[in-house]
């Protein structure tokens, strides 16, 4: 029994229990539907018609039709320290890291900075309907401790952990292999499974960690097995070729994580764009996941995503803004630039799968499915109410949609934050878009 009295919220239902790709009954869909949820996790959910009548005598049911409910949605690669140098020019990646990324991130010594930005960036998901994302901090401990001290006040399931970087980065950015961990362990010990709060360690790329860093960061992935694991690779050709000279030893650049053991399970690579057959059957043996970040890989012409390749070898997907490379911080603008990456590279996404890589498919990535992610009784009431009548234009263009599919394609091409009217934590509201 419940300590707390249930609370109901009618309106359409959406989720999914498989991958569209690769399975025809892939998504649940309730068009006038309940969702019940009880001491922050999901109790049931299904057709109005059928749960209403479970409900406890007095319990409240908050009327959401015209509306669909759908789990928060999941930003598996995002840097807060780059919220404020989002959108700034540069004519590739390595320069806009020069640049832009490290005299801002050089801020976020100062705890009190970091805690300001934390709360902007916090609001700024929440805004956009993102429940959970994996998020790097700067180099500096205080980063991580100001980011996870303003997501436990909001009750949120965020992944995040202090940048390893001790070479090839300013002076005033600079760690070393052994400080750069020892801070990561005490970093893990103080706040992993702490509430919601879960750690990644944190390698920033290839060329900023010594082979002395990547060692140890892969044995205090070995130390804490259940911590996560994010990284970038194979962004951008220059980075390639780049890593390819400090590492000549490496077949390839995601070989360079894998002979130091950071290639596993809860691990999240950034973009995977220039992965060759090899490394992709590697991801997918390995159960390590692929961040997908549009946004950021047009702004900064890294070049495609070949959803294809990766859907053949059999590779964790999912979807990510990359803030500030990637220009929002909605998911459904995030799925927009998507849409348009798969055409020009020769696939297609339909609006389905687009919707289930940045829910269950992420939770999936991150091996949190049954946590976040879907619907399934017991999991965590992290959940969004999108509204295609936001804007004109969708309202005009929802008037005339004939499917769900078509709906969906809607919101991801046609909407932003301002389809988002409000957003769940853990079954309380943490962002209306207007009182209600």
């Amino acid at each position: 029994m419940s300590s707390t009295q249930p609370q109901a919220y009618r309106a359409s239902l959406l989720h999914f229990h498989a991958d569209p790709a690769f399975h025809a009954d892939a998504h649940a869909w309730h068009e006038d539907g309940l969702l019940v949820v009880a001491d922050g996790k999901v109790r049931a959910a299904g057709d109005y018609a059928s749960l209403h009548v479970t409900l406890p005598p007095g319990c409240t049911v908050h009327d959401y039709s015209g509306k669909l409910i759908m789990p928060g949605f999941i930003d598996t690669h995002v840097h807060y320290p780059q919220t404020e140098m989002i959108a700034s020019p540069a004519p590739g990646l390595l320069p806009w890291l020069e640049t832009y990324t490290f005299p801002t991130e050089r801020r976020f010594d100062d705890p009190a900075h970091a805690a300001d930005v934390a709360e902007f960036f916090l609001d700024e998901l929440l805004r956009c309907g993102t429940t959970t994302a994996m998020v790097y901090c700067s180099v500096h401990a205080a980063s991580v401790d100001a980011f996870f001290a303003a997501s436990e006040k909001r009750d949120l399931r965020m992944v995040a952990g202090k940048v390893l970087m001790d070479r090839n980065c300013p002076e005033f950015l600079r760690d070393t292999a052994e400080s750069g961990v020892s801070d990561s362990e005490a970093l893990i010990q103080r706040w992993h499974r702490r509430g919601r709060a879960l750690y990644a360690i944190t390698p920033r790329f290839a060329p900023t960690s010594s082979d002395a860093q990547l060692r140890l960061a892969g044995e205090l992935a070995r130390a804490y097995p259940d911590t996560f694991v994010q990284t970038h690779v194979s962004e951008n050709r220059d980075e390639c070729a780049w890593v390819q000279r400090l590492f000549p030893q490496a077949r390839s650049y995601l070989d360079v994580y894998d002979q130091v053991g950071l290639l596993r399970p809860r691990a999240m690579y950034g973009h995977c764009i220039w992965l060759d057959d090899g490394d992709r059957a590697r991801m997918a043996d390995s159960g390590a996941a692929a961040a997908v970040c549009p946004t950021s890989n047009l702004f900064l012409g890294s070049g495609l995503f070949d959803f294809d390749r990766a859907d053949r070898a059999g590779m964790l997907l999912s979807l990510a803004t990359d803030v500030g490379g990637g220009t929002s911080f909605s998911m459904l603008q995030t799925m927009n630039e998507a849409y348009k990456v798969a055409r020009l590279s020769g696939s297609y996404l339909p609006a389905l799968r687009m919707f289930y890589l940045a829910t269950l498919g992420a939770a999936r990535s991150m091996q949190l499915e049954g946590t976040i992610g879907n619907f399934a009784a017991g999991a965590e009431a992290d959940f969004i109410v999108l509204d295609a009548q936001a804007t004109p234009l969708l309202q005009r263009r929802s008037a005339h949609c004939d499917s769900l599919e078509e709906l969906l394609f809607a919101l991801a091409l046609l909407g932003d934050d301002r389809a988002v009217a409000a957003t769940y934590a853990a079954g309380r509201r943490v962002h209306a878009r207007e009182a209600a």
